[in-house]
């Protein structure tokens, strides 16, 4: 995976939500131990301090904030997202940290895989804050990574074809030597009355040339008798004059 920019700044923020002073003083308190043990590393520690911090003041921005970049360093990465989806629920008057929590929530969605939701991410983070080089870069990474996947999709599901249309080749190659004297032995029996109709037709029409030559020879043998008969009548006829 190409290198991909987080932004893991810490955000330091003024109190702005009413709270008695024991209660702010309690809250800032646990903000700078996270932020200290979160510098050095001590992820578990800095989230629990976090957590008492939302606890103690659930809309502070800062505390939300910081504690989804801890939650994504453990990557315990729904809970980070959701975190985030909270602070930017807050915040309402800076875009440019507005932004930056879309931003993260792509890394986030990112690591999870969600390809699409991640970019969705990256393209919020930029209309809020346009000037964001890093999240136009993750963008840009993000699409590529969705143009790759579909490609190899697709090129996959060709291969499937493929190999289905092989194998129905080579199903119909490896019949066995009886299905193939099967087919062979009824192509034969279909041939046959085929053949005999033919033979019984050549002795149809013999048998007519026979009866008609008979019948012609008949006629002959008539024309041949009324011949004579005329000719002996001629013979009378001419003796009487």
């Amino acid at each position: 995976m190409n290198r991909l920019f987080v932004k893991y700044g810490l955000l330091l923020l003024l109190m702005l939500f009413p709270l008695s002073v024991s209660a702010q003083k309690e809250v800032r308190k646990n903000i700078r131990k996270g932020n200290k043990e979160y510098s050095q590393q001590k992820y578990s520690e800095a989230t629990a301090s976090y957590e008492n911090a939302v606890k103690g003041n659930p809309s502070s921005r800062e505390a939300n904030y910081n504690l989804g970049n801890t939650l994504y360093k453990r990557k315990e990465w729904d809970k980070s997202i959701e975190q985030y989806n909270h602070f930017i629920s807050l915040e309402q008057e800076n875009p440019t940290e507005a932004s930056a929590g879309w931003y993260n929530t792509g890394n986030a969605m990112l690591q999870k895989k969600e390809l699409q939701k991640s970019m969705e991410a990256y393209k919020m983070a930029l209309r809020l804050n346009p000037e964001d080089d890093e999240a136009r870069y993750n963008l840009a990474v993000v699409q590529k990574m969705i143009q790759d996947k579909e490609q190899q999709d697709q090129g996959e599901g060709e291969q499937e074809q493929q190999k289905q249309e092989q194998q129905q080749n080579n199903n119909q190659q490896n019949q066995t030597p009886q299905n193939q004297n099967d087919k062979e032995k009824k192509a034969e029996q279909s041939e046959q009355p085929e053949q005999m109709s033919r033979d019984n037709a050549r002795q149809l029409l013999q048998a007519i040339e026979q009866d008609e030559k008979q019948t012609q020879d008949k006629v002959q043998q008539i024309k041949a008798q009324e011949r004579e008969e005329q000719a002996e009548n001629n013979r009378r006829n001419n003796k009487n004059w």
